[in-house]
Order: structure tokens, then sequence, then C-alpha cells
């Protein structure tokens, strides 16, 4: 049986996400893009999120058929996770698609529980690829189903935040919505 593809945006605490799925499964999210990494203001207007999500599915699934409604099924998840349920999304199926790679990389971000972290290297080490810490860092950076495969989890090798799309203080957010302690003044993970 084929199922729809779905769309719908939800605002968050970390601005509107426009999510796409197909039954039970995430095939897409996208978080409004930081004019730079360092502030919230986002690159395009709301609009943009979706056209851009709708292009990336039709390339992906072409003749998909989409239907734009409300929230319901996975998409509910990342509503509860954004209400404090931050473990919601650990149980929604996803199909990023990817290479080989990318998918081994995207399997192991799901594997860090929500309020932990891991580097790039480690990253790397986990999809295979010891000492591929760039090359994981691309895989990790063209994640299409961002919080729900958790790339904000991953950190740089001294611990700070880095390398987040939709900005810092978003990835900050994600964080310490998490539960994560971050230390404010430096911008990295406390060590407890």
């Amino acid at each position: 049986m084929s199922f729809p593809i779905r769309m719908t945006e939800i605002e968050t605490p970390v601005g509107e996400v426009v999510l796409a799925w197909r039954g039970d499964m995430f095939l897409g999210a996208f978080l409004e893009l930081a004019r730079d990494r360092t502030s919230w203001e986002p690159a395009y207007d709301t609009a943009g999120g979706g056209a851009a999500l709708r292009k990336w599915i039709t390339t992906r699934f072409p003749g998909a058929a989409i239907e734009r409604g409300a929230p319901d099924g996975p998409a509910l998840a990342l509503v509860r996770y954004f209400a404090g349920d931050v473990r919601a999304i650990d149980r929604v199926r996803v199909d990023p698609g990817g290479t080989e790679f990318q998918a081994r990389v995207w399997a192991s971000l799901r594997e860090i529980p929500a309020g932990e972290t891991r580097t790039y290297s480690e990253i790397a080490a986990a999809a295979g690829r010891p000492g591929a810490a760039r090359a994981a860092g691309g895989a990790v950076g063209s994640n299409p189903i961002p919080i729900v495969i958790p790339c904000h989890r991953v950190v740089g090798a001294d611990r700070k935040l880095t390398g987040f799309g939709g900005g810092l203080p978003r990835k900050r957010w994600l964080l310490e919505h998490e539960g994560a302690r971050i230390d404010a003044a430096r911008g990295q993970l406390a060590l407890l």
C-alpha cells in the first residue's frame, strides 16, 4: 500500500519547524536556518522552509502526492518532545535516505541519549570510519531530519558547541532542553 507524504509546520521554542512524513516514518524536517551561526535571525521567511523541504521531497520521491495538514503520527512525537518528553523522538522511525556512510552516521546520532553529546571523531568511529571526523561532520551537516536525528548532540573535539545550521543559540537551547549542562560564558559543555 502506498502512503501519501504529509507536510505541516509546527511552531516551537526554536522557531518554525516544517515536517514531512509518510505513514509512521519521518522523511524530512526543516528548521529555520540562521543567517549566521551566532544568532536566531532566520535566513529566509517562513514560506522558504516549506518550499525547500517540498523541493527535497519531490526530488527524492518523484511524483509523490504531498498533502498538507495538522500534525499527526510521527509529527506528534516532535510536539511531545518540545512539550518536555525529550525521549518521544527516540521511538520514531526515520527514512532519511543518503549514502551508506551517511546512514551509518545518522544511525549513530540516534544512539546518543538525550542530554548527552558526542564529538565528530566519536561519531566517525561509531560509523566504522575512525579518523574520518571531517567526513562524519559532512554527514552530520547534511542530516535531512534535524532534532529527530539529533545532530545538535554533536560537539567539537574541545567539547565546544559548533556546527549547527540553525545557529548555536538553537543548539544550546535544544541541549539544555534535554538536560545537558552548558557553560554559557564559554559556550562549552560543563564537565560534571
